[in-house]
């Protein structure tokens, strides 16, 4: 009983339904048969709520008595919930150098907990120049300890590799 991507201003609700009959659902869900749409909306207007058609395309489209305000609360709250569980991942670059000392470290390490815990993955590159190049295994430490000071919230996904006069990881929330 989807609502087949219809929003919510599409529903018909009272006297907007012309259909002779409709499948009825009852406040708390329960199925009351198929009746003249007139005889459904005596049954709402005595429970004091709407008709509201919910399945439109149905045979007989199906209707629910409903309160139809609070309805159409649940739906946008829902609409938004399934909006938020969609969150498009990001990916967040941090880039050190080989020789960052420990207080702009921590201060990288800050950012990017900060990045993986709203559910971003983080991209770690430790970018090397000129003569740095040559010590580059000794800096595969630097990345390490960045993951390490992350392991609570954070896994390794990809470990650390070189790309040309960069080492990259990539770090993801730990689910």
């Amino acid at each position: 009983m989807g609502m087949e991507g219809r929003t919510i201003s599409d529903l018909f609700i009272n006297e907007q339904i012309r259909d002779r009959e409709v499948r009825v659902i009852g406040e708390n869900g329960e199925q009351l048969g198929v009746m003249s749409t007139r005889d459904a909306l005596k049954l709402a207007e005595e429970a004091g709520v709407d008709l509201v058609k919910i399945a439109p395309t149905a045979k007989p489209p199906v209707c629910k008595i409903v309160d139809y305000g609070k309805f159409k609360y649940e739906q946008t709250r829902k609409e938004k919930e399934a909006k938020k569980k969609q969150k498009t991942v990001e990916i967040k670059e941090i880039r050190l150098s080989p020789n960052i000392d420990t207080n702009d470290l921590n201060t990288k390490v800050n950012a990017a907990r900060k990045f993986i815990s709203k559910g971003d993955r983080v991209k770690i590159t430790l970018r090397f120049r000129g003569r740095e190049m040559a010590h580059m295994n000794n800096s595969k430490h630097i990345l390490d300890d960045f993951a390490q000071a992350l392991s609570d919230i954070a896994v390794v996904d990809k470990a650390p590799k070189v790309e040309g006069r960069s080492m990259t990881m990539f770090l993801a929330e730990k689910r």
